[in-house]
């Protein structure tokens, strides 16, 4: 995934969030949207480095960290969760320069979220 088309994602990602939850303006301020913006060029950071390992187990041992932190940091799992999933429909209706890349992003992102949901039973 190209820069620019990393900061589109992002920054679409990050705005959905906000409208959709408006409390974490309350919340969070202006510190937590650039939180949220930075928290998921990580995400695609990561996904990135995964795909050049072709591993998974490095994106599910990240998604297990981001859990463990936000969660510590009152942001729950659920919110984590609705963050992957809109990363997915995005990645999914957005052409990019490396399709195979975007393909195994979903992958990746899938698989975390089968992990998220089961540690959001708990």
């Amino acid at each position: 995934m190209n820069n620019t088309e990393q900061a589109h994602l992002v920054r679409t990602v990050t705005e959905e969030i906000y409208e959709a939850y408006p409390y974490l303006w309350e919340k969070f301020g202006q510190n937590g949207r650039d939180r949220t913006e930075e928290d998921n060029h990580h995400h695609l950071d990561h996904l990135a480095a995964a795909y050049e390992m072709r591993s998974v187990d490095f994106f599910m041992d990240y998604t297990d960290w981001l859990n463990n932190v936000l969660t510590s940091r009152n942001v729950p799992t659920g919110l984590i969760i609705d963050n992957f999933q809109r990363l997915v429909r995005l990645l999914d209706g957005q052409s990019l320069v490396d399709e195979d890349e975007k393909r195994m992003f979903i992958v990746y992102l899938e698989q975390a979220l089968k992990r998220l949901h089961t540690l959001n039973e708990r």
